[in-house]
């Protein structure tokens, strides 16, 4: 059996609706490269004060949502979010 690591994952760029982020084109997470993107596509969770947070298989991505305003349908959605590989980062933890 292969060790289980555990990582919290940041992105420190702000995400824009309709460029960065929309529907994904299949249900279920996923996490790949494409080129200098690093494309989350997970399920999309909106909170009451505003923040935003992508479940990627049960690890939360937490990030800022900015610019037009999400599609009604949005929250619970799945959805793709394509972001620079410089704006990520992977910190280990241990429970």
């Amino acid at each position: 059996m292969a060790d289980e690591h555990h990582v919290e994952w940041t992105v420190d760029e702000d995400i824009v609706w309709g460029t960065d982020a929309g529907p994904a084109s299949s249900a279920g997470p996923a996490l790949s490269q494409d080129g200098d993107r690093i494309v989350f596509q997970g399920r999309l969770h909106l909170t009451e004060d505003g923040a935003a947070f992508l479940d990627l298989g049960g690890t939360p991505v937490l990030f800022d949502l900015v610019g037009p305003a999400l599609p009604d349908d949005a929250d619970g959605s799945w959805i793709e979010v394509r972001v620079s590989q410089d704006g990520v980062g992977v910190w280990p933890y241990r429970l």
